[in-house]
């Protein structure tokens, strides 16, 4: 007896095998399939609802149980992905924005944002050099959002693609910055190479005030294992030996309002910032 499909991954296979060629995973589908980090709420929409299907304009919309359709896919991009076509990351980001309004804020965007770039950019093989505000990533965003005719959303897609940046990791470090941009602090460098006086490679900060010789690290779950904690611990080491000061960053320190005003008051004294001229909360 065979299974019935199960997963989001699955459902698509399943979906794909009667679906013409023409045709490709999209929105909320699309970001699912790609790895893309969506808000809860979206994510379990994507993974349990209807799979998002885009065709050519010309080809009318796919009406199919279990589908939404979409029209456009003759001015976006696709990929394959483990044998299913979806819409490029790029594109998904601008779809995905184009959700009616409220479903998603500027922030959640740059989250999105972030982690599609980091997979345009790792699929490109291009390095992308240490505190870079462009790369291969941020202009395929760029060009898939000024590609459209009036989208919905346009203004929070422009104004998140502002602060998207290449070189991150995880969502969180990306809501991390956010929480310091926000409250007023300088841009912290992505991603900062940091090396000794005399050229050495010494780490690489998840953000870095380089100036200041001050470092922010987010420590996500995987931290937690010993040999993971030790090398922090030895990087933390090393960096405290040359002169710059470290401090750990936890999803608590984020989403938490007296851990995050700690956190900033405390990074706030450590870069020499009055805390007077910032908008802590």
């Amino acid at each position: 007896m065979v299974e019935a499909p199960v997963t989001l991954a699955e459902r698509a296979a399943a979906f794909a095998v009667g679906m013409p060629s023409a045709r490709a995973f999209s929105h909320l589908t699309a970001a699912r399939l790609l790895g893309l980090p969506l808000p809860s709420g979206l994510a379990h929409e994507a993974d349990t609802g209807p799979l998002h299907v885009m065709a050519c304009t010309d080809d009318g919309q796919v009406r199919r149980e279990g589908c939404v359709g979409h029209r456009g896919l003759e001015i976006r991009a696709t990929t394959l992905l483990d044998g299913v076509r979806v819409v490029d990351p790029a594109h998904t980001w601008v779809d995905v924005g184009e959700l009616r309004r409220g479903r998603l804020t500027v922030d959640d965007l740059v989250v999105l944002g972030d982690a599609a770039v980091a997979r345009i950019d790792n699929a490109s093989g291009q390095q992308v050099r240490s505190g870079a505000h462009t790369s291969a990533g941020t202009r395929a965003l760029h060009t898939a959002l000024h590609g459209r005719v009036r989208p919905r959303g346009k203004v929070m897609l422009a104004q998140a693609l502002e602060t998207v940046r290449p070189r991150v990791r995880s969502p969180m470090e990306t809501r991390a910055r956010l929480m310091f941009v926000h409250a007023g602090f300088p841009e912290p460098e992505v991603g900062g190479v940091i090396v000794d006086d005399a050229g050495e490679f010494l780490a690489e900060g998840d953000l870095v005030w380089r100036s200041e010789r001050v470092v922010a690290e987010y420590q996500g779950a995987h931290h937690a294992e010993i040999a993971r904690r030790s090398a922090d611990t030895g990087r933390r080491h090393l960096l405290e030996g040359h002169g710059w000061r470290v401090r750990e960053l936890f999803a608590e320190d984020v989403y938490r309002a007296p851990r995050r005003r700690n956190t900033l008051e405390v990074v706030a004294v450590m870069l020499g910032l009055d805390l007077a001229t910032l908008f802590i909360t």
